[in-house]
């Protein structure tokens, strides 16, 4: 990073990323050659966007490329992966792929974050289903690309999020939004959200990345929240009560114990402690 970025802020980055060609990760392509030698002719768009939707780079790329070709006439916002590769077809999608740069996935910042964003898509999936209202697949997509001005920076600028880290982990900053703020000048969601509106992303994602006005962009933001607590307290942070207890206060008729069950990586007892301490907790709210 050059001396004079350090004193950039959210507009200057959004413009300076905006430049920038978009990688992939390097499953992705891995992924697209072991799918064609088992399927071979039979690939269909289901198959690609199966990929797109593991891979917040790819996908972000991905949806760029096929918001630039979609004809106003259609009306309709490209707002899923499966939606995107319908829109660029599947032989443009290939071609796509082929000419991404790969991104440092040896980074560990960088392999965390991206961790944490496929956690949260996954987990919008699964919470999203039992909600009959809801297309899971846009609060997926928006939950997997709502942490990506912090994974672009990690790509091209990796100094900015250590420096950020380096301040929570001190102790000179209380929370991790605040870190952000007192090592960069800027929150990186303000960098995602900016970003999004540079590259004319569909409204809904937007509204959906922002994480509020309304019950599905609550729910992507939980999800998103519940994932940083898995990632970095593991199935023992504090905060996952009071992640389950808010998203059975969204996902009405759901059981704390099913919403539970939905968080990868745990076993029975873990699961169980969740569940106890969630009780406690939407019953000291209800007294209240």
């Amino acid at each position: 990073m050059k001396e004079h970025q350090k004193l950039w802020g959210v507009d200057q980055w959004a413009a300076f990323l905006s430049a920038q060609e978009l990688p992939c990760m390097p499953r992705s392509k891995l992924r697209l050659l072991e799918l064609e030698d088992t399927l071979g002719e039979q690939l269909s768009a289901h198959d690609l966007a199966s990929i797109a939707a593991a891979d917040p780079f790819l996908c972000l790329r991905l949806l760029r490329e096929a918001e630039s070709h979609r004809s106003q006439r259609l009306g309709h916002d490209t707002t899923t992966p499966l939606a995107a590769v319908m829109q660029l077809g599947t032989d443009n999608f290939h071609k796509l792929l082929a000419a991404c740069p790969e991104t440092d996935e040896s980074n560990p910042g960088l392999a965390e974050c991206e961790a944490r964003s496929n956690l949260a898509s996954s987990l919008a999936m699964k919470w999203g289903s039992a909600r009959a209202d809801v297309s899971p697949d846009e609060v997926a997509m928006a939950s997997l690309l709502a942490e990506m001005g912090e994974l672009l920076l990690w790509s091209v600028a990796p100094e900015l999020p250590l420096a950020a880290l380096e301040a929570l982990h001190s102790g000179r900053s209380p929370r991790s939004v605040q870190a952000q703020v007192d090592a960069c000048g800027f929150r990186f969601k303000d960098l995602t959200l900016k970003c999004a509106t540079t590259w004319h992303l569909p409204p809904l994602l937007t509204q959906l990345i922002r994480g509020i006005d309304n019950t599905r962009s609550n729910l992507s933001r939980l999800c998103i929240d519940t994932a940083r607590h898995l990632s970095t307290g593991g199935p023992d942070d504090p905060a996952l009560p009071s992640d389950i207890v808010d998203a059975k206060q969204i996902i009405h008729g759901s059981s704390l114990e099913w919403l539970a069950e939905q968080l990868p990586g745990l076993n029975e007892e873990q699961v169980a402690t969740i569940v106890t301490k969630a009780n406690e907790l939407l019953a000291a709210r209800e007294q209240h």
